[in-house]
């Protein structure tokens, strides 16, 4: 039998499921990825990594993934293109906390969102709540990762400002200094979190090295191609609109404008609260903009 802590990566094909589970194998760890079809393990296999193969839906399939392991990165992904979006994500909330409880698992890391606190009124963000509740309601310790506002979701808007010299904007006001995190340094402390123990159920806000404002992008990027490019604030009128013919359900929309309006407002944001840890990434969004502007 080896020694060699062995745990359990799902969202492997994902941004910040890849960055765990490469921090964990750099670590000389046993690693696990869970994917939903076979040949998405192909290069983790050819990496030294164990494939399981489950959906989130499926018991037993989890369980089996899930068996033996002494930790787990947990990523739900979310069903955008759904009309029953919410409602999935709950029950597969549900069927990842009875897999981990009936596979004995002894700890759990979970990729949760800043604001999932709130009861109401943040949109996407009321499915990482789901998550929350599911998993802290197992007993099994469990680590919350409240990632801040991800450095890539500005990808589609940087190629528009790259063709077109103006960078549109969701988050408003465009002087307003954001939390934002890259998926890379999401994924290497989820994978120092799971190396780790501890009792109960732990919160930790990420965030990146610095915050940063729609106008702080639109510099960098009139400084990289040495031509002005200016932010603009897109209305709220036009967001829906915006996002429309990307495979979103009318639901999945209606979520990401509830959700934006909150970020907007300050109604999902880091709060000083009691019992709950930062942690800090080191990716600099410039560097995240060097690799959007050339993807």
């Amino acid at each position: 039998m080896s020694t060699t802590e062995l745990y359990v990566v799902t969202g492997a094909t994902g941004r910040t499921g890849s960055a765990a589970a490469n921090t964990l194998l750099n670590a000389g760890k046993r690693v696990r990825v869970v994917v939903r079809d076979e040949s998405q393990g192909d290069t983790w296999a050819a990496l030294g990594a164990e494939v399981a193969v489950a959906d989130f839906t499926n018991h037993f399939s989890l369980c089996k993934a899930f068996s033996d392991a002494d930790g787990a990165y947990i990523v739900s992904p979310p069903q955008y293109s759904s009309e029953r979006l919410f409602s999935q994500a709950e029950a597969m909330a549900r069927s990842i906390a009875d897999a981990a409880t009936n596979a004995k698992l002894p700890k759990l890391v979970a990729l949760s969102s800043i604001g999932a606190e709130q009861p109401n009124g943040t949109g996407w963000i009321a499915m990482n709540r789901m998550l929350e509740e599911s998993l802290s309601s197992t007993g099994i310790p469990v680590t919350l990762l409240r990632a801040a506002y991800f450095m890539e979701n500005w990808g589609a808007l940087v190629k528009i400002a790259v063709e077109q010299r103006q960078l549109p904007s969701f988050l408003s006001p465009l002087d307003e200094k954001f939390p934002m995190i890259a998926t890379a340094d999401i994924g290497r402390i989820a994978a120092e979190t799971l190396c780790e123990n501890w009792e109960g159920v732990r919160i930790i806000d990420l965030e990146g090295p610095a915050r940063y404002s729609p106008n702080d992008i639109a510099e960098y990027l009139s400084l990289k191609f040495g031509e002005a490019i200016q932010p603009a604030s897109l209305p709220e009128s036009d967001w829906a609109l915006s996002i429309a013919g990307q495979g979103f359900s009318s639901a999945a929309i209606s979520g990401f404008i509830e959700m934006t309006q909150g970020i907007n407002s300050g109604h999902i944001a880091f709060h000083n609260r009691l019992n709950v840890k930062r942690r800090t990434g080191s990716v600099k969004l410039n560097a995240v903009i060097d690799a959007l502007a050339v993807e």
